[in-house]
């Protein structure tokens, strides 16, 4: 039996490319985004009440090219690249269903937007243009789980010190009146070490081999340029 389904609206995010996008939600609480819903007025009383809850359970379509294209089993970046699991025990986009599910903040919610309803959201780990199926409140008496057990994924998140050069901190100051909290947005996301596997195995950030080493990804229409440099990242500007 063969189920379809249409997305009930899209979400606008601040990643616009997957390089770049936390692989958790709630690992980068400034990562901000807005559910556009479709404009159907039965959307717009199924609302009814979501603003009571602070947090959203959001089932959503990895849409992005090669997405639909799935493997039994992946290599996990906490991992690092080094050992297979079942893709059915990872939280791999490449699924037999590329569908996901994410936790996120609820920030507020704006029914009579001209373009339809628009829930604004942060913590987000999701590309700009996902497909939302599905929304559901996040429950913490059933949704929290303090027994839980995290498998292979048990180990600490390690997070890299990042610092902003003279120009980007110039840069921020131009961009701040618009993006109120884009230097902490960005820090969040370096942290973490977006790259690869294998370009942390090549290059990581305390081997003398790395330092000077350049990236850049794009957070809204900037062009986020950054490096390794004394076992840190430094933003070099924020264009």
């Amino acid at each position: 039996m063969i189920y379809e389904f249409e997305p009930i609206g899209y979400l606008e995010s601040c990643f616009q490319e997957k390089f770049g996008v936390p692989r958790q939600s709630g690992l980068v609480s400034h990562a901000t985004g807005i559910i556009r819903l479709r404009p159907d007025p039965h959307l717009k009383i199924a609302l009814r009440s979501l603003e009571t809850f602070s947090h959203l359970w959001l089932i959503f379509v990895f849409h992005q090219p090669g997405s639909r294209h799935w493997k039994p089993s992946v290599r996990p970046p906490r991992l690092g690249g080094a050992r297979k699991v079942g893709v059915l025990a990872s939280r791999s986009p490449h699924r037999p269903n590329p569908i996901g599910i994410s936790a996120v903040s609820l920030d507020r919610i704006e029914l009579n937007s001209p373009l339809g309803p628009e829930i604004h959201v942060h913590g987000i780990d999701l590309l700009n243009g996902t497909p939302i199926l599905d929304l559901k409140p996040y429950l913490p008496y059933a949704d929290s789980i303090p027994t839980a057990q995290s498998g292979w994924a048990q180990e600490p998140i390690l997070r890299i010190g990042v610092q902003f050069s003279k120009k980007a901190l110039e840069d921020l100051q131009v961009h701040t009146p618009q993006y109120p909290s884009l230097k902490e947005l960005i820090t969040e996301i370096l942290e973490l070490d977006p790259r690869p596997a294998f370009q942390k195995k090549r290059f990581p950030p305390e081997a003398q081999q790395s330092q000077g080493t350049s990236y850049g990804f794009k957070l809204f229409e900037f062009d986020i340029q950054w490096k390794i440099q004394n076992g840190i990242f430094l933003v070099i500007s924020i264009p």
